[in-house]
């Protein structure tokens, strides 16, 4: 199963834990290659498709030559994503001439978003099926055998509840907590791709993390659009956070992505807390102008952001921050774009993702919003704010030569012979001599040099007691 990452509607509570199994055709001997594309959401939309074709009796493929049934797995966020996509599905069509057998398909956000549009562009595509028809997965693969299958309904129940994912060997476990979104920004096409909000109980979440913590996962990450908005009953983000910090065998929690609209005084202190919840949040800002924030509808102003960054700093000691920012906004003037550039020196980011704006088709921006920003003007914005994230970036990790981190294994890193990569409870990057090290332990690591993107240090113990 190879992942291709890019990194970077009002749903109803499940009333009852019962969960019943649905009746799944059994296949043998037949193998599955599924290739990812897009955020953390999909790759774990991506392994729990294969836990579900797995109970099916298929078996995964690392090539699609090897494969009887080839999916994308899709996201629909970028602008060009599309195009990417048709390129590699005419690229793989070849395929279906060698065995004409195959079930070629297209799944998640971007199948839903242009649905049977990819069967008119791409004649081989048998099955298109959105992000919450993943249960039906081995009907549809039967189905599309015989004939072309779509199913990209939005169902306001499905929460793939009692359903295990499919994990490859790691240190590192995904765990969706909740699904769509309600937020309706005017530039994201998630609500209508991956419909409402609607969050899954948290016995399930909790069973999961056990399950995940069974398979030898020391750090469990929390998925949701907007993740800290979950509420399921009387249960809410903070209350989630501390069951699953009861988890035994998970030493580490993350989550992302959270709005910053969500941010409670009991969920900063429940953070604040809890050990296991790591010392890094992903803030997503947007813009630095309030009249482009209105725009885009992100519910909070400059000032109140800022706030929320003094608050979480403020009960958190060491806090890393992330962020994404979008340049070039419809309407975005320059004194807007200058702000964004003064609420970036002012908070300080470790990293961040960065855009410049391109018109989504279906969303409001697109409908309602005139582009009034060129694009070589875009381009040079984009260019002005990676430059500055950049010097800032290096600024901030410059700091860490002397420390000491806690990182947790990751593996071989990918230059340099005999050196490991693992991550801080930061989130930084940290090389190092391997040194007899094995994966997925707990390691301290001196840092020594430093660069844009990577930490690099020696080894002080080879074992350390808490994250």
């Amino acid at each position: 199963m190879a992942e291709l990452l890019n990194i970077e509607l009002d749903g109803r509570p499940v009333v009852s834990d019962t969960i019943s199994e649905p009746e799944i055709p059994v296949v043998r001997g037949q193998k599955v290659y599924i290739e990812t594309y897009g955020c953390q959401m999909n790759v774990s939309d991506t392994e729990l498709m294969m836990g579900i074709l797995k109970r099916a009796g298929y078996q995964s493929s690392s090539r699609p030559e090897d494969a009887d049934v080839v999916l994308l797995n899709t996201c629909a966020i970028r602008e060009h994503a599309e195009e990417r996509v048709v390129g590699r599905l005419n690229q793989l069509s070849y395929l279906k001439v060698k065995k004409p057998h195959l079930v070629m398909g297209v799944s998640g956000c971007m199948a839903k978003h242009l649905a049977d549009e990819f069967m008119h562009r791409v004649p081989s595509v048998d099955l298109v099926l959105g992000p919450d028809s993943y249960r039906r997965l081995p009907d549809l693969i039967a189905e599309a055998s015989r004939e072309p299958a779509l199913d990209v309904r939005l169902d306001r129940d499905e929460d793939y509840l009692g359903l295990d994912p499919l994990r490859k060997n790691g240190t590192h476990a995904w765990i969706t907590i909740m699904r769509g979104c309600d937020k309706f920004c005017t530039f994201c096409i998630v609500p209508y791709v991956r419909g409402r909000e609607r969050s899954v109980s948290a016995p399930e979440i909790v069973r999961q993390a056990e399950v995940a913590a069974s398979e030898g996962f020391q750090e469990v990450t929390l998925l949701g659009q907007t993740v800290n908005s979950y509420r399921h009953g009387d249960c809410d983000f903070a209350d989630l956070l501390q069951m699953v910090a009861g988890v035994d065998g998970i030493r580490r929690i993350r989550f992302t992505s959270p709005h910053p609209s969500d941010f409670t005084d009991k969920l900063i202190d429940t953070m604040a807390g809890e050990e296991k919840i790591c010392r890094f949040v992903h803030l997503p800002v947007q813009s630095g102008s309030d009249s482009v924030l209105g725009a885009m509808k992100r519910n909070y102003t400059v000032s109140e952001y800022l706030n929320l960054v003094d608050r979480l700093r403020s009960t958190m000691q060491g806090l890393c921050l992330s962020t994404d920012v979008i340049a070039g906004f419809s309407g975005e003037t320059e004194a807007d774009f200058e702000a964004t550039l003064d609420l970036m020196r002012q908070v300080r980011y470790d990293s961040a993702f960065m855009f410049k704006y391109s018109p989504r088709e279906g969303t409001v921006a697109h409908r309602e919003i005139a582009d009034t920003v060129s694009e070589v003007e875009k381009g040079r914005r984009l260019e002005a704010v990676i430059a500055l994230q950049n010097q800032i970036s290096e600024e901030i990790n410059r700091t860490y030569v002397g420390k000491k981190l806690d990182i947790l294994v990751q593996g071989d890193a990918k230059k340099g012979k005999g050196l490991a990569v693992g991550k801080s409870d930061g989130f930084k990057t940290v090389v190092f001599p391997r040194s007899g090290i094995k994966d997925n332990t707990f390691v301290q690591v001196e840092i020594q040099k430093t660069t844009l993107k990577t930490l690099t240090g020696h080894p002080v113990l080879s074992q350390v007691a808490s994250c």
